[in-house]
């Protein structure tokens, strides 16, 4: 016999889903932003929805701390090189 979840925790599941969406989209936003400074774009860079419970961001495949980590080392990047010029 199946499982059948409560509505507790659908409701649970349902808010989790929502904010690894969320994070996800975040994400995105904040790449894109951070690659804008580099003059740089990724066509493809998209939320790719909740996975496994977890925002997951589509630019080859990453979840969403990699990319928000992608974004700040990529802004400061591009910091540095305003700096230098």
């Amino acid at each position: 016999m199946a499982y059948e979840m409560t509505h507790a925790e659908r409701i649970q599941y349902k808010r989790r889903q929502d904010g690894a969406y969320q994070a996800g989209e975040d994400a995105v936003t904040n790449l894109q932003a951070a690659l804008a400074l580099a003059d740089m774009t990724l066509p493809s860079l998209s939320n790719d929805g909740p996975v496994a419970g977890h925002g997951f961001v589509r630019l080859g495949g990453c979840n969403a701390a990699f990319a928000n980590r992608l974004a700040e080392v990529i802004t400061a990047g591009a910091n540095a090189l305003q700096y230098q010029r």
